[in-house]
C-alpha cells in the first residue's frame, strides 16, 4: 500500500508482519527485511506505472541486486504494520541506489513512528539478456524509467 508520499524520488510502502517472517520469538527474522526491501521497489515501480521486469519472447529486461545491506535497530514482530520508507539516493544511466528505511505505524492513529526499526540500502544494475544469449549484461535503464524517477534531493 502506498502512502502519504509519492514522489519520482520517495516512497512509502506499508506491509503487516505475518506470522511465517518471525522466529519462535515472534521478532521477524533478519532475512525478511530484504524482501521487505524489494517488495517496496516494485511497489515504487508500480506507482509510477513500470514493471520490474519485462519478456517480449525475444528479450528478457529487469533489475539485478548487485548490492543490499541492512542495519537492525529494534526488533519488528508479528503483526506489526510497517512503513517502509525508500528514498533513491543515486542514479547512473544503468543503475538506481536506494536507502530504505523501516518504521512501525501505530495503527489507530495512522501514525509513523519516528525512530527506525531498521535502516538498509540497495544498488540495482539494469540488465538485459536476448533470446540465445547465455549471458546478462549491463544496459541503459529505459528511457520512461530514466524520466520517472529521480535522484531525492540531500
Amino acid at each position: 500500500m502506498a502512502h502519504d508520499f509519492e514522489m519520482p524520488h520517495e516512497f512509502e510502502y506499508r506491509r503487516r508482519v505475518d506470522f511465517h517472517e518471525t522466529d519462535m520469538a515472534g521478532i521477524v527474522h533478519f532475512s525478511n527485511f530484504f524482501r521487505f526491501m524489494e517488495s517496496a521497489e516494485h511497489a515504487f515501480f508500480r506507482s509510477l506505472g513500470l514493471s520490474l521486469h519485462d519478456h517480449d519472447g525475444e528479450r528478457m529486461q529487469g533489475w539485478a541486486r548487485v548490492h543490499a545491506s541492512c542495519d537492525y535497530l529494534s526488533p519488528a514482530h508479528y503483526q506489526d504494520l510497517l512503513a517502509i520508507r525508500l528514498r533513491v539516493i543515486a542514479k547512473t544511466p544503468t543503475s538506481l541506489a536506494y536507502a530504505l528505511t523501516f518504521h512501525r505505524v501505530d495503527e489507530p492513529n495512522d501514525v509513523v513512528a519516528e525512530d527506525a526499526l531498521a535502516r538498509g540500502e540497495m544498488k540495482v544494475v539494469c540488465i538485459t539478456r536476448g533470446s540465445g544469449e547465455d549471458r546478462i549484461r549491463a544496459t541503459r535503464m529505459p528511457d520512461e524509467v530514466d524520466r520517472a524517477i529521480e535522484v531525492a534531493p540531500a
